[in-house]
């Protein structure tokens, strides 16, 4: 494959995933062509891609010479299995988080990918979120010194328990949005020293976890990581607390609900911060608030390094390293919550 070929790609799964984040970015992304997608529901794919063949398992992309990328988009039980199977065949891989539903599932995927000629990489769209690219530039120019506390919220408002796999899930909120909230603290300040957590499955009729409550603790700064399907108002984000000043940010990124909406990258609107989070210094004994300029999304910058990476000419956006440090410290919030303890890493 020369360094201009397009890599044909297979997404594996069109549900939430597939169709709202995969889907529209890779068919964003010079260099990358939407091949397949491996789905029960033809249907439902062609009516978003009527050009794009639909295959009916994962043996069918595997098989295809055209195909040189598989996205794995399928619930957590299956992305261990597929990846290796995908790995092995000697296909580059994309997994959405978590990468497998144990840690020890992870480890035997990060072992496979280490050997295999594809590139691996994990789905940590959230490192491109509007607002964390704004709090990352902050914290690099040193806007709000040193930080004491970061506390991140991605809070929802569910308070029905539904049949959907989501709900029943091994882990529940924990391993659904814990990833998110992990990586980006990880990006942030490394890993941490050790775990505490408190899960609990809140709502009426709920057997999977659908409140997390976590402390990431390192040596002087605290990271508090929380999610709840009980907040009427799930409008708090971020709250960073530092030696120079304290960033407070409302409202969650746009790029999902742009996609769910039919936009797509390139659009004019895609990724800007509909609600910019707030500085606030203390200068000379007065409050100073103030408005940072915001960053804008940018989730086709996943794909563009993948891309990237087939080709060679550069890094897996998120390689296999980084994404078993977050699948330890989603292994070590589940025993610190069942052994009531912290948990060291």
């Amino acid at each position: 494959m020369t360094s201009h070929a397009p890599i044909g790609v297979a997404v594996v799964g069109y549900g939430l995933a597939g169709q709202t984040f995969h889907a529209p970015l890779i068919a964003a992304t010079p260099g990358l062509r939407l091949t397949a997608v491996v789905s029960s529901r033809p249907e439902a794919v062609h009516a978003d891609l009527p050009d794009v063949d639909v295959l009916p398992d994962l043996d069918a992309a595997l098989a295809r010479d055209d195909i040189g990328l598989i996205v794995v988009a399928t619930p957590d039980a299956l992305h261990a299995d597929q990846s290796i199977a995908a790995l092995q065949a000697g296909k580059s891989v994309v997994v959405d988080k978590p990468f497998a539903a144990t840690l020890e599932q992870a480890e035997a995927v990060a072992a496979v990918a280490a050997d295999a000629p594809g590139v691996f990489s994990v789905f940590q769209n959230r490192r491109w979120d509007a607002d964390f690219l704004t709090l990352r530039r902050l914290i690099a120019e040193g806007e709000l010194g040193d930080i004491a506390v970061f506390e991140s919220h991605y809070d929802r408002f569910r308070p029905t328990v539904t049949d959907r796999w989501k709900d029943q899930r091994d882990g529940g909120v924990w391993a659904d949005l814990g990833p998110h909230l992990i990586d980006q603290a990880v990006q942030l300040f490394g890993p941490p020293l050790a775990v505490y957590a408190d899960l609990q499955a809140q709502r009426v009729g709920a057997t999977a976890i659908d409140y997390a409550h976590v402390l990431l603790r390192y040596d002087r700064l605290r990271v508090i990581l929380n999610m709840s399907h009980l907040a009427a108002d799930a409008s708090l984000r971020y709250v960073v607390h530092g030696t120079g000043g304290s960033f407070i940010k409302h409202g969650l990124d746009a790029q999902e609900s742009q996609s769910k909406a039919g936009l797509r990258p390139g659009h004019p609107d895609w990724g800007l911060d509909p609600a910019p989070g707030v500085l606030t210094k203390q200068i000379d004994g007065q409050t100073l608030r103030t408005t940072p300029a915001p960053e804008r999304g940018d989730y086709p910058a996943f794909y563009a390094a993948v891309r990237d990476a087939i080709r060679g000419e550069g890094p897996p956006p998120v390689p296999a390293d980084q994404a078993l440090t977050v699948m330890r410290i989603l292994d070590a919030g589940l025993r610190s919550a069942a052994e009531g303890r912290e948990v060291l890493l």
